[in-house]
């Protein structure tokens, strides 16, 4: 609600969900986009598979078992699921249910299979997909920093060009040649959305325009 001037603003959450292939940025850039709108919020993702170095349970991901999951999928507890090289991960419904009628915008960083299931249950979700210049630079980037075996490299290249296949399902396209550029575009996106009439209730002094 913003009632500066004495205009009052009044709407939903905004859904924003950014895919990417493996080594094209998106959880970096989604961990910016964070810092620069503080009033952003984001569903920490459930996940079957280990902790990188550095990330924080509960932070970057809840960590569960494979048994634990497999629960909360049973109880209905999941907005969206899927199984991503070889790893279960999925987003609690509940609380991006609670931010979004709350009238918080929520950002996910999820794979295609889960933006999917999302444009299915959210049809006014905002679903941003981001891409390397090219697949030499992606292999590259996947090399440099040393998570993945040869083998998984070379998974991780085949699954991102099926998933490259599908950029034309999303509502935009950002390619990240450079991390700065690629921000500025990302948060362009989110600043033009929570601008659309049509997320929008308005009420002027004296004047409901709220239609």
């Amino acid at each position: 609600m913003n009632s500066r001037a004495g205009v009052r603003l009044g709407r939903r959450g905004t859904l924003f969900v950014v895919s990417a292939p493996s080594g094209a940025g998106k959880t970096t850039l989604c961990r910016e986009a964070r810092l620069c709108i503080p009033d952003l919020a984001y569903s920490v993702s459930a996940t079957t598979r280990a902790p990188r170095a550095g990330e924080v349970n509960g932070v970057d991901f809840r960590f569960v078992s494979e048994r634990e999951f497999r629960a909360m999928l049973e109880r209905g507890e999941l907005a969206e699921w899927a199984i991503v090289h070889g790893n279960m991960y999925g987003t609690p419904a509940r609380p991006l249910e609670a931010a979004l009628a709350d009238g918080k915008d929520v950002l996910l960083d999820i794979d295609t299979q889960g933006a999917a299931q999302l444009r299915t249950r959210y049809p006014e979700a905002v679903l941003v997909f981001i891409v390397a210049p090219s697949m030499a630079e992606l292999e590259q980037r996947l090399r440099e920093r040393g998570a993945d075996a040869e083998g998984n490299i070379a998974r991780r290249l085949a699954r991102a060009r099926e998933e490259i296949a599908l950029w034309r399902t999303y509502d935009y396209l950002i390619v990240n040649r450079d991390v700065k550029e690629a921000m500025d575009q990302l948060l362009a996106v989110i600043q033009a959305e929570r601008c659309r009439t049509t997320r929008l209730s308005l009420t002027l002094p004296d004047l409901e325009v709220s239609e």
